[in-house]
């Protein structure tokens, strides 16, 4: 018996890998592809799809499954550090442009009601697009990547007051007034369902799920949250793609996000293909034809307005110039949940006639030059940085205290307060080790300087913010931020003002290896492989492999570019006759406590040896070493003995070396 939606599933995908195949080699972004197969193959191309409703449907799980996925990988805390993106800076950008499209579709001579309904529509940017490119570039985590979730977030919730103040448009009136407050109702008692699910309910039932070690279960588990989430935020009157984020949210508080996340994301892919797919359907190629230039300059004015409203929204937010310009291209287009609202628009009469082509052909226009525009937009914003700017635009507009920092010498500065950079920060407190944080958000920048951090809001890829850390003076530069492109512009300005500074450059992937090391990095870090030389330096030494052939052979790897990991075969090169001795026998390293017990007291007297099985093998004080001491060396508090002896005998002594409770 022949399934017709198989045979369509078939057709969409097959053509889509030649397509696919095709975008690769020209360097066409695999959005645009998506785009082009629901053209060809839709029933405005050569008509080879019949289930079209099916497809829409796939699309929709396509689109739940995407915003499931970025709601695992963020949290209810990274929510409430952008709530002002979210709060303010997206109702700034959707009345904005609502209102600025409101007065150009009067001007044109349209209707009260329709001029409403098309600002409506064009203040909405595309969540699954957008949010797709940021995760492909790794820039989620930047400025730019947090501040254009938090705008799409609210753009999100926004829409459903929109579809129920459209029908008032048309003169209908019902009950609007009894609609909200119930609509309010039920997003409060989501609201709190969310906090106490990521609190206490779903790690619960996570944590008895994986004891049971069964894949299928956990798995099954995690789609169940997933789509039962997103199908109470529809009952509640909001949008599928909301209640899949906040579902992601929730399970991504519990230890077993990860775990989750890689469960979903072959099932996201597949799914979000449909989406862009069904999306390239709608556009009427012969209808674009028929108007190209009316299309053009309407797709090119959506643009401008759009990108122009919200670069100024940042802008406002406090961000630098650099990050209003990444934020603005990347929120140019029309979304994806403009299409949900103009189905109820055309059932309501307020896009007749040509007008809801128009609509469709710029929307879908729009959504196809954002993967192109995102690519182009630091080497745009790097061009309009040269422009003669004031300083304070360039710089950010958040009132931050000014960088007093021009007295300080070889000190180190952090570019960046993420994981890493805290990390960093942390350790050189605890050496000693006088440092200076460069951070581009504010709210954390506040934040941490009430704490008492010596952190400094600035964009590091503007030269007088480094020159305000004083790098000329600096020993030690880490760049340690989300950015690759932003970490490629910092790189070649930090070398440029400073030649003699060591610079230390973190990056995600092993390819942003070279590109650095060309702009002058000394030491680039791709987290990728650094994980796996950790990994094998600890096993060799637990091993007991020579320190010495240890740091040769992470010395080669790092040399060669870790070509030797990328690379792997049995033959271990020169390192494969390293031998693997006295398994039973452990060299440890001991620090004295200030009260310990045997401070004071001389290597005889407390007899290691004699009554634990232990032997010293030297004594390292302050930055000397004592080789092979003998029963009369005296043993000081913050000394640190070297200790060769048996593991379990090693744990028996270590109470000794420390202060009393």
């Amino acid at each position: 018996m022949e399934i017709p939606l198989l045979k369509d599933i078939l057709i969409i995908l097959g053509p889509t890998i030649f397509v696919l195949f095709i975008c690769h080699r020209l360097r066409v972004p695999t959005v645009v592809g998506f785009l082009l197969t629901g053209i060809i193959v839709g029933p405005y191309g050569i008509g080879l799809i019949g289930a079209i409703h099916e497809v829409e449907i796939f699309a929709e799980i396509g689109v739940v499954l995407l915003l499931f996925t970025i709601g695992i990988e963020f949290s209810l805390e990274r929510l409430l550090q952008i709530r002002k993106s979210v709060l303010l800076g997206g109702s700034l950008q959707v009345f904005l442009t609502f209102w600025a499209t409101f007065l150009i579709s009067k001007q044109f001579g349209r209707a009260f009601g329709e001029s409403v309904f098309i600002g409506f529509l064009v203040s909405l940017s595309s969540t699954a697009i957008v949010l797709k490119l940021l995760q492909e570039r790794a820039e989620i985590d930047s400025p730019h990547g947090n501040t254009t979730l938090g705008i799409l977030i609210f753009q999100d919730i926004i829409v459903v007051p929109m579809i129920l103040i459209t029908p008032l448009l048309t003169g209908a009136t019902g009950h609007i007034s009894e609609s909200l407050l119930v609509l309010l109702a039920k997003g409060i008692c989501i609201i709190l369902f969310v906090i106490v699910s990521a609190k206490w309910i779903v790690p619960y039932i996570l944590y008895q799920i994986a004891r049971t070690r069964n894949h299928e279960i956990f798995l099954l588990s995690v789609v169940v949250m997933c789509f039962g989430v997103a199908w109470m935020t529809s009952w509640a009157g909001l949008s599928l793609a909301l209640g899949a984020f906040l579902a992601g949210l929730i399970i991504s508080e519990s230890e077993y996000s990860h775990e989750a996340l890689g469960n979903i994301l072959p099932f996201r892919d597949v799914f979000t293909c449909f989406f862009f797919i069904s999306i390239g359907m709608l556009l009427d190629v012969g209808f674009l034809f028929q108007r190209p230039v009316l299309i053009a300059l309407s797709v090119l004015c959506v643009l401008v307005l759009k990108s122009i409203i919200a670069g100024s929204v940042a802008i406002t937010l406090g961000f630098p110039l650099r990050t209003g310009i990444l934020v603005g291209l990347a929120l140019g287009q029309i979304g994806e949940f403009s299409f949900i609202l103009s189905r109820a628009g055309v059932e309501h009469g307020l896009l007749a006639g040509n007008i809801y082509q128009v609509f469709l052909a710029v929307s879908i226009l729009s959504m196809a030059a954002t993967p192109f525009i995102m690519t182009l937009a630091p080497r745009l914003a790097d061009v309009a940085l040269r422009l003669p700017f004031p300083k304070k635009l360039i710089s950010g507009l958040a009132p931050v205290n000014k960088m007093g920092v021009s007295e300080r010498k070889d000190h180190l500065i952090v570019i960046g307060f993420g994981v890493t950079g805290r990390h960093l920060a942390q350790a050189a407190r605890m050496m000693g080790i006088t440092y200076v944080i460069v951070e581009m958000n504010p709210e954390t920048v506040r934040a941490e300087k009430s704490k008492g951090e010596p952190i400094y809001y600035g964009d590091a890829t503007q030269k007088a913010i480094l020159q305000h850390a004083s790098i000329q003076n600096a020993r030690i530069v880490v760049v340690a931020i989300n950015d690759p492109t932003a970490t490629r512009r910092i790189t070649e300005i930090v070398r440029r003002l400073s030649p003699k500074v060591h610079l230390i450059v973190r990056s995600r992937f092993l390819q942003e290896m070279m590109p650095l090391h060309e702009l002058g990095a000394d030491e680039v870090i791709p987290e990728e492989f650094e994980t796996a030389v950790e990994i094998f330096t600890r096993v060799l030494a637990k091993y007991l492999i020579p320190k010495d052939e240890i740091e040769e052979f992470v010395a080669v790897v790092r040399s060669d570019g870790y070509k030797m990991l990328r690379n792997i075969s049995r033959e271990a090169a020169s390192f494969s006759d390293l031998k693997l001795q006295l398994p039973d026998v452990e060299i440890s390293s001991l620090r004295i406590g200030v009260q310990s017990s045997i401070a004071g007291k001389s290597l005889s007297q407390i007899e290691l040896r004699k009554r634990y099985g232990i032997t010293v093998l030297a004594i390292r004080r302050d930055s000397k070493i004592l080789s092979n001491p003998d029963g009369d060396a005296q043993l000081f508090a913050n000394d640190i003995l070297f200790v060769l002896g048996p593991p379990e005998k090693i744990a028996v002594v270590t109470g000794l070396f420390r202060n009393p409770v």
